[in-house]
């Protein structure tokens, strides 16, 4: 039977349903894992994944309001926790908004019908929104000003300033924008995904004796929507205006002749998953670049609209997008609050923002020339951002240009957009070098970026594959095989995080340099399984998807457990950044059971539900938030005394463990456990001001901590002066948002 699945729809099903029992006899190579007691499947132990993200995204929000963080940092923040909500809305509203079209009667991990959660995300997503908006106008804003950082509004222009602006409208703007008056031969026009649109109410005939009354203007995203006023005009202020008030402003020029009796701006925000015929397709990369245009005009879930947008007007825009009143959204300000990031980048107040680092080189590396030696005489353990990438990226570079490097094998699932890595991989092939390379082409939002980077590979003579249809390389992993006077030897980086340098700057993530023979053969097999055909081997040290990792994980789980009962220590430490998967959670709840101390560090969405009397009361589930982005991902084991440590690419949700390819490798070196131990795991459970600790009803509420982890590590590790004017210490007020 030919089946026809929506691009990603097998991870949404994954993670929506109860179904990973029903997926667990996929593959003809399952084994017989232990299974969780089935009182605990009720529902009533478990979390909304939707919720679960609408309060990650609450978090995101409060720290905008904490001022013991810098204020630039803060407003970075707030446009972090709006555009989170836009994917949110294009990813995750979207697919159930899809299953309640198509009259899917699949229930929740809690219990909760399609309909319930959309009536929930719809009141959670509103009462976020509003307090978003409240933090800008009531709080940043003010605190902005107060700093002479200026947003100005239309009403407060002086003379000179309304001229410039008018001047600039003129000369960059108004040439680029074509206002659509509505009538029979002029329809209602595409609208883009997310982008900012007018429409406009005017009075009186036109040139051609037309009266419609109604027209939409699009703004290109060509335009700059924050646009800084010269000091001369602003005086000591650092002044900039929106693109939407100059627009505003400056309307009735595109309508010679009429009256505009208003104009409101709008944005709508679509479905944005692709459609892929896995079993149809001869080509992923065609039928990617063939899919992609659609997305900017697929289904809408969202309409935005401003606070003073009249009931008829905003009626006529629900109608012509075919959506409910209950997916109408009043702002009281610009429509995209993500657009006001770009002011972090564009003032100049250092003091205003996190001071600046230097990230540590390592010593092993720093003092020798031969990265590939270094590598073998021990094992190299990365702690992002707190030591360096470069690293990583010299290591591929040296292989590109070394002319005992025989191939390079890799895996690209984000990178950068002139990465340095893909460079290096393009100079290798030019060479002469075997460069094989594993592109995850439907990496979400990065399709585009990986079918050029593909093409351009390609085009050097490179090996490049697409991954196994129906699964996701998510996996991190490179392999440089080099002859050496004693053979080949197998050099190997495995990581949580992606190869892009930039975000190894912003994300915490955990990188294993190794030339480890065991490991290396695993990597081998791992790539065989990724180009080629075959039957699966056993791998000797590492874990992966979709086969062994997570029967393996609820092992070591259960084993814990039996080390409980029998008296022995027993305790769990997780950090991730999502989990969801139904039945690795009940084997926790069985050793929470049993006795084990189990702690989770849980960036994102938690479905477990921690502190349910006689089920999990021995599990505390915490989420940091910070500078970084908390993005590695590490277990760690008691063991009855052997402390097993393993590091992961994949977090623990039905996608990553059922329809990924993904990677889990164990730390040995007991030097470098020890240390990841206590940096990347054990300081986040100690006295922290950036932890939220997750309640059994499925609110966070703040430690009320001093100590700041991700200051200390930048302390300890890196090079960072001193902060002037943050408070780190505590003591620092926090801005409460009033209930909306």
């Amino acid at each position: 039977m030919r089946r026809i699945f929506r691009h990603d729809s097998h991870e949404m099903l994954d993670d929506l349903g109860n179904t990973p029992d029903e997926l667990e006899g996929h593959h003809e190579f399952e084994t017989t894992g232990p299974r969780p007691s089935p009182g605990f499947a009720s529902p009533e132990l478990f979390l909304n994944r939707e919720l679960s993200l609408l309060e990650f995204n609450r978090r995101v929000l409060a720290q905008a309001l904490d001022d013991r963080i810098p204020l630039l940092e803060r407003l970075k923040f707030l446009t972090i926790s709006s555009t989170n909500l836009d994917e949110f809305f294009e990813v995750r509203k979207a697919s159930h908004q899809e299953r309640s079209t198509h009259g899917s009667s699949m229930t929740e991990i809690d219990g909760r019908s399609t309909r319930q959660v959309l009536t929930d995300i719809g009141l959670g997503a509103r009462t976020l929104v509003a307090d978003q908006y409240r933090a800008l106008n009531e709080v940043l804003l003010p605190e902005l000003e107060k700093e002479n950082i200026r947003i100005l509004r239309r009403d407060v222009w002086t003379e000179e300033q309304a001229e410039w602006i008018s001047t600039y409208f003129r000369r960059q703007v108004e040439p680029i924008l074509t206002p659509v008056g509505l009538d029979p031969s002029h329809p209602f026009p595409k609208i883009l995904n997310k982008s900012l649109n007018f429409i406009v109410l005017v009075n009186g005939d036109d040139a051609f004796g037309r009266e419609t009354g109604i027209a939409v203007v699009q703004v290109p995203r060509a335009l700059p929507r924050l646009i800084a006023l010269p000091r001369t005009i602003t005086g000591d202020d650092m002044a900039w205006v929106m693109l939407s008030s100059v627009v505003h402003a400056h309307i009735a020029t595109l309508f010679p002749g009429m009256e505009v009796l208003g104009c409101h701006q709008f944005r709508v925000t679509r479905n944005s998953e692709l459609w892929v015929d896995d079993e149809e397709v001869e080509n992923i990369l065609e039928a990617l670049e063939g899919e992609l245009p659609e997305r900017k005009y697929a289904e809408a879930v969202r309409l935005e609209v401003a606070s003073d947008c009249p009931d008829e007007v905003s009626t006529f825009l629900l109608k012509r997008f075919e959506l409910p009143e209950d997916d109408l959204y009043r702002v009281d300000g610009p429509v995209n609050l993500g657009r006001l990031g770009v002011l972090h980048g564009m003032a100049d107040r250092p003091d205003l923002k996190y001071p600046p680092f230097t990230a540590r080189f390592p010593r092993q590396l720093a003092r020798t020339e031969d990265p590939f030696e270094a590598i073998r005489q021990a094992d190299i353990v990365l702690h992002h951002p707190y030591e360096s990438f470069a690293p990583v990226v010299d290591l591929i570079r040296r292989a590109a240009s070394d002319p005992d490097v025989l191939a390079i094998k890799q895996t690209l699932y984000r990178t950068d957009k002139n990465s340095p890595i893909v460079s290096a991989l393009v100079e290798a092939a030019e060479n002469g070098k075997q460069v094989t390379t594993v592109v995850e082409l439907r990496a979400r939002f990065d399709e585009a970026e990986n079918i050029d980077l593909a093409t351009q590979l390609q085009d050097v003579g490179a090996q490049v594959v697409y991954g196994v249809v129906g699964y996701k390389t998510h996996a991190k992993m490179t392999l440089i095989v080099r002859r050496e006077p004693d053979g080949l030897v197998r050099y190997v980086h495995m990581s949580s995080g992606n190869y892009h340098a930039g975000t190894a700057r912003a994300y915490t993530d955990v990188g294993l340099l190794t030339a480890d023979e065991a490991i290396a053969d695993d990597v081998h097999h791992l790539f065989h399984r990724l180009t080629g055909l075959g039957a699966m081997q056993p791998l000797r040290k590492l874990l992966d998807a979709p086969f062994t990792l997570r029967h393996e994980m609820r092992e070591l789980i259960a084993q814990e457990a039996v080390n409980a009962r029998a008296g022995k220590p027993a305790r769990i430490i997780a950090k991730m950044n999502a989990l969801t998967e139904q039945r690795t959670i009940r084997s926790l709840y069985e050793a929470s059971q049993a006795g084990v101390q189990i702690d989770l560090i849980i960036r994102g969405a938690c479905c477990l539900r921690p502190g349910v009397p006689g089920v999990s009361d021995n599990i505390r589930v915490r989420s940091v938030l910070g500078r970084f982005l908390e993005h590695s991902r590490l277990v760690f084991f008691e063991a009855g005394g052997d402390r097993l440590l393993f590091a992961s690419s994949a977090d623990w949700m039905s996608r990553n463990l059922y329809r990924r390819v993904e990677t889990c490798f164990p730390i040995e070196d007991l030097s470098i456990k020890d240390r990841l131990i206590a940096e990347d795991l054990e300081i986040y459970l100690g006295d922290d001001v950036a932890a939220w600790d997750l309640e059994s009803g499925g609110s966070y509420h703040r430690t009320g901590g001093s100590v700041d982890p991700q200051v200390e590590l930048l302390k300890r590790i890196a090079s960072v002066p001193e902060p002037d004017k943050v408070d780190l210490e505590g003591g620092g007020r926090r801005h409460e948002l009033r209930p909306a």
